[in-house]
């Protein structure tokens, strides 16, 4: 074309970006849309839609956001439509950043774009995928509400995210639901409410739906089996495995990767090493190649049974056939250098992961925070927890609770009380360990005030606080002098069925001596009897 003189146009090259990717050339059309800004060639919002849908499929979610800011600014030339948009909520959603996914459909809404089906179900998905099933049917009720109608992808989202969160009876509503407004279900549709049986352990149900498949003319596949697979380890049924690989042979599904990396996981789940070795073998003589999974499911089951030298030898495997080493991999092996106290193998796997350019995640960081806890580094402890800050990361309950362990062990109560802060303003919820780490820093910094708040909040906690911690409770605020604070958490201890005994009572007789209660140690001791 160009040799005979006639030069491309923007449509010609939307063309080309557009058979980039849907032959799923990412990078190629990234590229070319690079050559065409040398080139001067004004793009439209076609043009950038498809750069962004690229930029997300890649992992250059950042890049995206900013294509779409970009756009918002220049809104006379491109203007962002629902597609770009709808682009960024996915971004944001397959990066597990709900509260982003939210704010861009608002935006969208805001600035006069209308939410179209796709938009609504990527916000549904995005609730979904972290079990959010109260948001999720909100969204749900709004799409209709605005007059489009559920289509399978919505209706099969909502049940998805009711079986993350553990509600099977709701996903098979939902599931009913859809039948009853005629949208038929879809193989994705009963592989979901197959797992929202199986997560919660109903395993006869699970295994049922493969017969009700069948009679609706839809084929069990081998995801259907991988979830089923799956199930048996949530279950800790493991003779029902073979119920499960029956069901396959008879119907002729051959089990791929993921099927194997399932069943692998659930022998594992059960601490049945050999099965699991033997399943694997199963594995590479059908000609399935192991793949990353498979050996993060080997490291971290074989870390979990104490079988550190053989969860290093699948390690050394992985490496001799080359395979890439992900985040799961490296966190799974400085996981087992953690619990063999090796701390030097353990931040050395952790610096080469992050020049590998692999980046840690939660899980990684929980494993090194409870390492450098154990030996009483908190400096390097607060380190870590800033290099998460810069790198976006929110920790979680475990890894503050963890944190605020190695801050009291290194007397830094005031930093304590600024993680207690930190995680009320990111709507982390305290656990059992948390309250008590705050609760020490408070009484070595004298913080009465702040003690008996987060004590207030421990009443939906108490039947699962063992007596001797909460007898530590009743007798810091007796020494604090919060006698009236003390003699109010004994009430709630009663009301809530927590066992109270003779140790019980003689902390509060003694507090209550010191200050002079005379008639408060009376009625006390009278309930004795």
């Amino acid at each position: 074309m160009i040799r005979n003189g006639v030069g491309p146009d923007l449509v010609t090259h939307n063309i080309v970006l557009s058979a980039f990717k849907n032959g799923s050339q990412y990078s190629e059309a990234i590229g070319y849309f690079e050559m065409m800004k040398g080139a001067n060639i004004a793009p439209d919002t076609f043009t950038l839609n498809i750069v962004i849908h690229c930029l997300v499929k890649v992992g250059q979610h950042g890049d995206a956001v900013d294509l779409l800011n970009s756009m918002r600014e220049k809104r006379a030339q491109c203007p962002p439509d629902v597609v770009t948009y709808t682009s960024i909520m996915h971004s944001y959603y397959v990066c597990g950043q709900v509260k982003n996914c939210k704010a861009v459909f608002d935006m969208m809404v805001a600035e006069g774009v209308k939410p179209n089906i796709v938009s609504y179900n990527a916000l549904l998905g995005a609730y979904a995928s972290h079990g959010m099933h109260t948001e999720a049917l909100g969204i749900f009720k709004l799409l209709k509400q605005n007059g489009l109608r559920p289509d399978v992808v919505s209706y099969t989202t909502l049940l998805n995210a009711y079986g993350r969160s553990a509600q099977p009876e709701k996903a098979r509503e939902v599931f009913n639901e859809m039948r009853k407004n005629s949208c038929k279900p879809n193989k994705v549709s009963y592989n979901a409410l197959i797992d929202a049986y199986g997560s919660a352990g109903m395993f006869k149900e699970a295994i049922s739906l493969l017969h009700e498949m069948e009679k609706d003319g839809i084929p069990p596949d081998v995801v259907s089996i991988s979830t089923l697979l799956t199930a048996c380890g949530r279950c800790r049924q493991t003779t029902k495995i073979d119920t499960v690989l029956e069901a396959a042979k008879f119907r002729g599904i051959e089990l791929n990767i993921v099927a194997y990396n399932s069943g692998i996981g659930s022998y594992l789940s059960f601490g049945d090493y050999e099965k699991a070795l033997e399943f694997y073998a199963t594995m590479m003589a059908s000609n399935v190649n192991p793949d990353a999974v498979t050996y993060n499911i080997l490291i971290s089951g074989l870390c979990k049974l104490g079988k550190y030298a053989e969860s290093l030898k699948f390690f050394e495997d992985m490496v001799d056939l080359r395979i890439p080493l992900t985040k799961e991999v490296y966190s799974s092996l400085i996981c087992s250098y953690v619990k063999q106290d090796k701390l030097a193998e353990a931040e050395s796997t952790f610096s080469y992961m992050k020049a590998s350019g692999c980046f840690p995640d939660v899980l990684t960081y929980t494993a090194m925070i409870q390492a450098y806890t154990d030996h009483g580094s908190w400096t390097s402890v607060w380190d870590l927890f800033k290099e998460m800050e810069g790198n976006a990361i929110l920790p979680d309950a475990i890894i503050c609770s963890s944190l605020m362990e190695a801050l009291n062990k290194g007397n830094q109560h005031e930093r304590v009380l600024q993680l207690m802060r930190f995680m009320h303003d990111q709507c982390i919820q305290l656990n059992q360990k948390a309250y008590f780490a705050i609760i020490a820093s408070c009484s070595m910094l004298r913080d009465w005030k702040t003690a008996s708040e987060i004590i207030e909040h421990l009443d939906s906690s108490l039947p699962s606080i063992s007596v001797g911690k909460l007898n530590h409770l009743l007798n810091f605020l007796g020494k604090c002098g919060k006698t009236e604070s003390m003699m109010k958490l004994f009430y709630k201890m009663v009301s809530s069925c927590s066992t109270v005994g003779l140790s019980t009572y003689k902390v509060l007789l003694r507090n209550l001596l010191a200050v002079g209660k005379w008639r408060k140690y009376v009625e006390v001791k009278m309930g004795i009897h």
